[in-house]
């Protein structure tokens, strides 16, 4: 089963949450796992976040990623949907932390936190003095933070960096300052886990190769070498159960409208 290369308490809270993995989950777990870039399409609300995620927080709650520095980056096109996933990963987050309690199993402090244009000052002063385990941003804002000496400090630990919505932005010049940043990231951290997200990518193949990028090379006569990237498709079909009420009427049929 591939939950269990989880930390035991890890599987058993997701089990009895949700009972068993959705087909992305599945697929992206046994490639996420051993490390590999990946590329998952599914459809909306089939887990492909949880999918993204788990794995990271498996290892910072089994300390094979020490904390006190970022060691997940998640990006974003969207400053609203970066605040949702703040407050859906903090769900999970509390629920494990309170199923190793209940269970006298130490959890490490595993702190999420987002920055974007809105962010203040000093919010960020103290985000660099203490940087968060999990940083939730924008293309954009990497680019600055990768400009700025202190900021770039906190990110040289960056072990998996998250590309969600990856669709939205791959063909213009937004995913040009994404991917750039990306690479610009590599020279200070060293290589880390890709993980592109998205409901509607296509073609598959081409949008992994932008996402995946090249190694860097010894030299100029070198020829670039491509990072595999492993493509995750959710072959799951999602069920509508679909309901049309219409209110009582002596009027007639026409009155409805």
């Amino acid at each position: 089963m591939i939950l269990d290369c989880f930390h035991p308490l890890v599987k058993e809270w997701f089990l009895a949450k949700y009972n068993r993995p959705t087909d992305v989950q599945d697929q992206g777990w046994a490639e996420i796992a051993r490390g590999t870039h990946v590329l998952m399409t599914a459809p909306t609300g089939s887990g492909k976040t949880l999918a993204a995620f788990l794995w990271s927080l498996n290892q910072l709650i089994t300390g094979e990623w020490p904390g006190g520095t970022v060691r997940v980056l998640y990006l974003s096109p969207l400053k609203a949907l970066n605040n949702d996933v703040r407050r859906n990963l903090l769900e999970p987050l509390k629920e494990l932390k309170d199923f190793f309690v209940e269970r006298n199993v130490p959890f490490p402090d595993i702190r999420v936190q987002t920055r974007s244009g809105d962010t203040s000052s000093s919010d960020r002063q103290k985000m660099v003095r203490r940087p968060p385990e999990i940083l939730i941003t924008t293309p954009e804002s990497l680019n600055l933070m990768l400009t700025s000496g202190a900021a770039r400090g906190m990110l040289s630990g960056t072990a998996a960096v998250i590309l969600d919505e990856i669709h939205g932005i791959a063909d213009n010049k937004r995913g040009v300052h994404l991917i750039s940043a990306v690479e610009r990231l590599t020279l200070i951290s060293g290589e880390f886990q890709r993980i592109g997200l998205s409901a509607t990518v296509h073609p598959l193949g081409l949008v992994a190769s932008f996402m995946g990028g090249f190694y860097p090379r010894g030299s100029s006569e070198e020829p670039p070498e491509p990072r595999p990237v492993s493509l995750i498709r959710s072959v799951g079909r999602k069920s509508y159960d679909l309901t049309m009420l219409f209110p009582e009427s002596e009027a007639g049929e026409e009155s409805r409208w």
